[in-house]
């Protein structure tokens, strides 16, 4: 999953936002330079992302994506099913979702100085983009895929995701609503409680 869902997950614990966030810029044994709490939610995130790679549905999503981009169709799909959640965000949550994200970056942004290096440049760029809520619109998704492309150390292709996406949405739609649920239902299931925002689903 990427940065959406991830946060989403979190539930209403600021230092899961925060451990989330940063999990994927957190390297071997540097872990241990952050609190308890803040290890709780690098932990959750890595747990999240071995069942989401385990998932039957979303490797059919990846399935259909191998070809064309290799090892990048895992990050192309978590890019797809975080503009389903951006777009859908309503069917998911009582909170409206800019006034949702504005919360996680006020979290995030009062810890900067004490996030990795990495986390500082990109939050900057993540807040002034609005990224988390404008990967409900795949013009802002392709722009997002064309600047990650940018930074692999091969041609990844993923200046074309988009077109994947729009080409297949039903299909990737579906699997996103298959999905989804069943990952909630798994966190809920480590202890995270999202009853606080989540209405309808289980």
């Amino acid at each position: 999953m990427n940065f959406l869902a991830h946060l989403y997950l979190s539930g209403n614990k600021d230092h899961l936002i925060i451990g989330n966030f940063i999990a994927d810029m957190v390297k071997g044994s540097q872990i241990n330079g952050y609190s308890p709490t803040v290890k709780e939610g690098i932990l959750l995130h890595r747990q999240i992302d071995t069942f989401t790679d385990a998932h039957v549905v979303v490797n059919r999503s990846k399935d259909r994506l191998r070809e064309r981009y290799r090892l990048y169709a895992g990050v192309v799909v978590d890019m797809y099913y975080d503009h389903f959640l951006a777009r859908y965000w309503d069917e998911f949550s009582v909170h409206a979702l800019n006034d949702y994200v504005a919360r996680a970056y006020r979290i995030l942004n009062g810890v900067i100085k004490s996030l990795p290096p990495r986390a500082q440049y990109i939050l900057p760029y993540m807040v002034d983009n609005n990224w988390l809520v404008n990967y409900a619109d795949p013009e802002s998704l392709r722009r997002n895929f064309a600047g990650m492309a940018r930074r692999t150390p091969f041609d990844s292709g993923m200046e074309t995701a988009v077109d994947d996406l729009l080409q297949h949405y039903e299909d990737f739609e579906e699997e996103f609503r298959m999905f989804f649920p069943d990952i909630v239902s798994f966190v809920e299931e480590l202890g995270v409680s999202h009853a606080h925002h989540i209405k309808g689903q289980r």
